[in-house]
């Protein structure tokens, strides 16, 4: 036996519990071939948590050096009955720093008797001088199968009735969590008795069921935008939960995502469904079916205000990302220009001919077609779709928010871009290195050029209409091609 055991994986995949089973086995008085009998004294004591020997620690809320201390000092006293005492410290990547390393010097020399058992869901954050002391072994989640088969187990022994459909959701809504999956069914049968349906499964976890998903679903591969306002704004009227209802879709679209890219295996539905969404899937394209994906999974509904505009708008902007890709891989042809043939040649003019005139010089915007990607003309004119862009970005994805109306793009010299800020909170907030980072990737991804960025704090600019504008068709003209009038120089009387 190792004096100490690292246990990693997810939570409710069964460290602690296999903890106190590997208590158990050094422990047990009469063990088969390492296993423990379960019927001895410290087998009994352990199942039933009265074991003195067996110490659980939850370190989130002992992670201090005094409680570390305090343990030093006690695992130099034997065990009172069982042949080891058995240490398992949970979530053991919260010890602090100082914590961490006082328990190290146990762990170099602990007492023969002391066996350690860490587990935790984050094993980076724990010492490497810790982690090269400990005998590692990672679990992992359950499949959809085992859970079921696990969770079938357990109600043929304790003579619950439960429909098939709802012990295949309670799989899934736990993602292999087979500690979530128990918990929940015994809740259930609290709740419900033991008899369980599967609406009872739904209501409980507040999943709609509704048949609107595939509706909608439907009106996205369709691309009809009409009909699927009205669905959502149908939904939305019925007081369903709105977040719980995108998830849902999301879970839909992800699954004509895997029928569509050949991988229909790992979808997990009836083959009623199944063939549902082939017939689906076969209406559209991958790429489409991804943008829909992206799209409804970055709906945000955290504002609580129970609105249905962020699903609309992520209804219209995947048709019409559609409708802009379909444009572009099939252009509509020029016109063919006329040819008129001159009966005899064009008489001369009388008139002299007049001189070419220089149009008067004014601050116009190039055309956007004849900018190029280093000149700060054109990073001003996508300045908004890079924003945009920054959606979902940063450890709240909402690098975009941050940006938007706070900033704008100043100069560009040796590669780096100088962005002025009207606030110095966010001048400071992106020039966090993890966010200046985000910025700076993305900068490269839209422009197709890498950008070093620097921030500045500078003073917003006034937007005023002013009689220029007013009075001069060829400040007009630029206006509507993309300028903006940074400053209206006052008039001088000719001398």
């Amino acid at each position: 036996m190792a004096h100490a055991y690292l246990f990693c994986g997810p939570r409710g995949t069964g460290k602690t519990s296999t903890g106190r089973i590997l208590a158990k086995a050094v422990n047990c008085l009469d063990p088969a071939q390492g296993e423990p009998c379960n019927n001895c004294d410290v087998c009994r004591a352990i199942n039933e948590g009265r074991a003195l020997d067996v110490i659980e620690i939850d370190a989130a809320s002992n992670r201090g050096i005094d409680e570390i201390r305090d343990l030093r000092e006690k695992v130099n006293y034997s065990p009172n009955i069982a042949r080891y005492k058995v240490y398992i410290i949970d979530e053991v990547h919260m010890i602090t720093k100082e914590a961490s390393n006082a328990f190290l010097k146990t762990l170099e020399e602990p007492p023969p008797y002391a066996i350690f058992v860490l587990a935790t869901t984050e094993p980076h954050r724990v010492l490497p001088t810790i982690l090269s002391r400990c005998q590692r072994f990672d679990f992992h989640r359950l499949s959809q199968s085992a859970v079921i088969s696990k969770l079938n187990l357990v109600c043929n022994k304790e003579d619950i009735h439960i429909e098939p459909e709802a012990l295949r959701l309670i799989a899934k809504v736990t993602t292999g969590s087979l500690r979530d999956a128990e918990n929940l069914l015994e809740q259930l049968v609290a709740y419900y008795g033991h008899t369980i349906e599967l609406h009872q499964v739904q209501a409980m976890l507040g999943i709609s069921g509704d048949l609107r998903i595939r509706e909608l679903a439907k009106h996205i591969v369709d691309r009809d935008i009409s009909a699927g306002l009205k669905t959502i704004n149908s939904v939305g009227s019925d007081g369903l939960d709105l977040r719980q209802f995108d998830r849902e879709l999301v879970d839909y679209l992800r699954d004509l995502l895997l029928v569509k890219s050949g991988a229909e295996a790992v979808v997990d539905v009836t083959s009623d469904d199944l063939n549902e969404i082939k017939a689906l899937a076969d209406q559209t394209s991958l790429d489409y079916l991804v943008t829909a994906v992206k799209l409804f999974g970055g709906v945000d509904l955290r504002s609580g205000s129970y609105s249905p505009l962020p699903l609309e708008l992520a209804l219209v902007e995947c048709v019409l990302s559609a409708s802009e890709e379909k444009q572009l891989a099939h252009p509509t042809p020029p016109e063919p220009e006329a040819h008129v043939e001159a009966a005899s040649p064009p008489a001369r003019s009388a008139m002299p001919s007049p001189e070419p005139q220089t149009p008067a010089p004014a601050e116009t915007a190039e055309t956007p077609g004849t900018e190029s990607t280093g000149d700060i003309a054109y990073i001003r004119s996508r300045w908004k779709d890079f924003v945009n862009a920054m959606r979902g970005e940063g450890s709240r994805g909402n690098l975009d928010a941050v940006l938007r109306s706070a900033c704008e793009p100043l100069t560009i010299e040796d590669g780096t871009l100088t962005v002025g800020f009207y606030h110095e909170f966010h001048k400071t907030y992106i020039e966090d290195p993890k966010y200046k980072h985000l910025v700076e990737r993305k900068l490269r991804e839209v422009f197709g050029q890498p950008y070093e960025l620097r921030c500045t704090t500078i003073e917003r600019r006034k937007e005023t209409k002013t009689t220029v504008e007013a009075d001069s068709p060829l400040v007009k003209a630029a206006l509507d091609m993309g300028a903006k009038i940074i400053e209206d120089e006052p008039e001088t009387e000719e001398t």
